[in-house]
């Protein structure tokens, strides 16, 4: 059995029909009628080819483009296949320039989050290399936050009086557990005291003065994780102190550097 061509839609059909079972036209099957069916088909753009090519054009459906080229690159009916071609190559060139920009878009959102990232490690490394702290500024250490809030001086009372030619110091502080930890707090054992460079000891004779007088309580206790103390050191400086620097040494904060300084 041999395939010839409809002479009317072009298709293939065996050479045994009496008429084409795609569009039902009588089949001429001499030979001469033939070639004229083909020569026609030869100088013919397939329809599907063009189809292709307009989706191709379009941009967005360049997919349905590709799939409609290929299929009519697979039918072998005679007809012209260069809008198909065609159609592949744009297609091509839209895919690539969708690479180019979704590779765009990725090392912007890549460069972005590195930004990011390298401003909070710039953050990090000046909270890091900050290591004294005034009054009303926040050290923070392990989960752990500090603020010396204010500072009181007193000539004590009947409870307490510091020696003469000097007085009281209170600074008040407030530490932040955020931790997942339980951490304590003793006035006395946790922190370190230096005015004007010299180590001076927390004193009792303070501590009595200025509960009994103000009703402040000392910075001793434990904090549970997220909660909050305050309290006051009693500290007796020399009426001429110029400076006090405060260190905290307890649990988390073992191995930090950072003073907590208090200017006359």
């Amino acid at each position: 059995m041999a395939m010839i061509y409809c002479n009317e839609c072009g298709k293939e059909i065996s050479d045994k029909a009496d008429k084409c079972p795609h569009c039902g036209c009588p089949v001429f099957k001499n030979t001469e009628m033939q070639n004229q069916i083909q020569k026609s088909k030869e100088g013919k753009i397939s329809g599907l080819s063009i189809t292709a090519l307009v989706f191709s054009i379009l941009g967005c459906t360049f997919f349905i483009g590709v799939i409609l080229a290929i299929i009519d690159l697979c039918i072998k009916d005679g007809r012209k296949k260069t809008c198909s071609i065609i159609s592949l190559v744009i297609s091509g060139v839209w895919l690539f320039l969708a690479i180019g920009l979704q590779s765009s878009s990725d090392d912007s959102k890549t460069n972005s989050n590195n930004n990011v990232l390298e401003n909070v490690q710039e953050n990090n490394n000046a909270q890091d290399s900050k290591k004294e702290f005034l009054i009303g500024e926040v050290a923070e250490y392990k989960d752990v936050k500090i603020t010396v809030i204010n500072y009181e001086e007193s000539m004590g009372n009947d409870w307490g009086k510091p020696s003469e030619g000097n007085v009281f110091i209170f600074p008040e502080i407030e530490i932040t557990n955020n931790s997942n930890k339980e951490i304590s707090v003793s006035s006395i054992m946790s922190f370190e005291c230096y005015i004007d460079d010299y180590k001076a000891d927390f004193n009792s004779d303070a501590f009595m003065a200025i509960s009994t007088e103000d009703g402040k309580q000392q910075l001793d206790g434990s904090i549970a994780p997220g909660k909050k103390l305050k309290g006051v050191l009693g500290i007796e400086a020399p009426n001429d102190w110029k400076t006090i620097e405060i260190y905290y040494k307890d649990n988390v904060w073992l191995s930090s550097n950072f003073s907590f300084k208090i200017i006359k």
